[in-house]
């Protein structure tokens, strides 16, 4: 069973007396555990789609599946309490709490969660800060990190609802090019070691060349498919056991 699917989905935005149609009758499946990079020029309709897996946004037209669940129709509470369950998200922007530590950062989501005891907090935070790197820098604020260590943050945050798909939406845009390979490798071996999918919006040639498979789309339509050989992009940790979380 396909972790996302979508089926004819088609999305129009009006502006003013105009219409403008981002989607266009777009069907896609991803399976659990894939590392997939939407690919495509500004205004491909690639940040749309994004949006519209994370439920962020609804269709104009079609069906969107997500772990077997048909979200066409949800309130906006059920879909609010979908993606706090089984959706994170990283941005090039990094979106963190500039008032707030990282440790605190990667705390927030987790506030919503009542089933969680304060004990059950502190475990994750501090088990997600050390995957990225950064049990140093726990009580350090955004501005008193790097661009690449707010990323990082970014991602413990992401992965500290143990969500099912972590969606990227350019990652590495705002990264020089050691640092963003550094945060493209870190995602690739989470990927492998915790079989967690991770879907990009993209334009970068790095991500491409790392992900399992790449769907291209443009003017609102998906014009191309590329699963790429697996044993060549995957370089995973050596000898590295997976950390059981939770």
């Amino acid at each position: 069973m396909s972790l996302v699917r979508l089926e004819n989905v088609s999305k129009h935005y009006t502006l003013g007396e105009q219409q403008v149609q981002a989607l266009k009758d777009v069907s896609l499946c991803i399976h659990d555990g894939e590392f997939l990079a939407i690919a495509g020029p500004s205004g491909s309709g690639k940040s749309t789609l994004l949006n519209l897996i994370g439920c962020i946004d609804t269709p104009s037209l079609g069906k969107i599946f997500i772990n077997g669940t048909d979200v066409s129709g949800r309130t906006s509470d059920e879909l609010s309490d979908l993606r706090a369950r089984t959706i994170g998200f990283i941005f090039q922007t990094f979106n963190l709490f500039p008032v707030l530590s990282a440790e605190e950062n990667v705390e927030y989501p987790l506030l919503q969660f009542k089933e969680l005891s304060a004990k059950e907090r502190r475990h994750r935070i501090s088990t997600y800060l050390s995957i990225v790197g950064l049990s140093r820098f726990a009580t350090h604020r955004p501005n008193q990190l790097s661009g690449g260590q707010r990323q990082r943050v970014a991602i413990a945050r992401a992965l500290a609802t143990q969500p099912k798909i972590v969606l990227a939406d350019e990652p590495t845009a705002n990264l020089d090019h050691k640092t963003g390979e550094g945060i493209l490798q870190l995602m690739k071996e989470i990927n492998g070691n915790f079989k967690t999918t991770f879907i990009f919006s993209t334009h970068d040639a790095r991500v491409m060349a790392m992900a399992d498979r790449v769907v291209s789309i443009e003017d609102g339509q998906l014009t191309k498919e590329e699963v790429r050989d697996e044993k060549k992009n995957v370089n995973q940790m050596r000898g590295a056991t997976p950390t059981k979380i939770g």
